[in-house]
């Protein structure tokens, strides 16, 4: 059975697509089968991985609304064991296209139910909690939380630990918080390491021990189509993603080969 981790913030800008690229390129790379799913309308993840507008003639729409199977919609990457599911435009308006349909939060569930050839399938949540996070954690076992070492950071938390409860207590029982993500921390800040004490004080071992830098070839490599571990394998933001990767695959028991 194949792990499906959901992605997840409502804020933007907090490395949120960064990790879902990185992290499934690294466990592409350490021989795990990953499919990406970009469910954010935005398509910041079918753009960093090179897949121009053009070239999403299907992808995420189609299977929540026109009745596509997934695997009609698959896209391969140039990366071995790595596949992706595209976004588009359309996905901004799903919220009021499916506000009366009585199955809206099974969408996604449903459609990767004849998915059964990955290891693991990473969705890349729009920033917000928005119909189609909902439909992505229902369909999830876990939620990866990527959290920006900033002031702000703490305040969001809570709604979206809440929000991950919610829907484990009544639609989808098998979903847990997999992990918290310290991303963008820069250790020369004092913030960035009274935010990092303050999220390990406040939830323990749900925070993996890897960091995520703030560094300028994560900023870069999107522009280039390209994960950061292709851009520039050897940067710091690369080489903590490949940490994260062993972290979040040893915690599942995937053995690395």
């Amino acid at each position: 059975m194949n792990k499906i981790y959901s992605i997840i913030n409502q804020k933007g800008g907090v490395g949120k697509t960064t990790t879902t690229i990185n992290l499934g390129t690294a466990m592409a790379a350490c021989g795990a089968n990953v499919l990406l799913i970009d469910m954010d309308p935005q398509g910041n993840l079918s753009t960093g991985m090179g897949i121009k507008k053009d070239e999403r003639t299907k992808g995420v729409y189609d299977v929540l609304m026109n009745g596509l199977t997934a695997k009609n919609v698959l896209k391969k990457t140039e990366i071995k064991n790595l596949d992706l599911m595209p976004s588009s435009d359309e996905l901004l308006g799903i919220d009021i296209q499916l506000s009366n349909d009585n199955d809206r939060i099974m969408r996604l569930k449903n459609a990767l139910k004849d998915i059964n050839f990955y290891d693991y399938i990473l969705i890349d949540c729009p920033p917000s909690l928005s119909l189609l996070t909902i439909n992505a954690l229902v369909a999830s076992n876990g939620a990866l939380v990527p959290l920006q070492a900033e002031f702000y950071a703490l305040e969001g938390l809570s709604q979206i630990l809440k929000t991950i409860d919610d829907i484990k207590n009544s639609v989808n029982h098998s979903l847990n918080l997999e992990g918290v993500i310290i991303t963008m921390f820069d250790g020369r800040n004092n913030l960035s390491n009274q935010v990092e004490e303050d999220v390990r004080s406040y939830l323990g071992a749900d925070v993996y021990n890897t960091i995520i830098p703030r560094n300028i070839k994560l900023s870069e490599a999107p522009s280039h189509g390209l994960p950061a571990l292709i851009y520039d394998y050897k940067c710091p933001g690369s080489m903590a993603y490949i940490d994260l990767a062993r972290e979040v695959l040893n915690k599942s028991g995937w053995i690395i080969k």
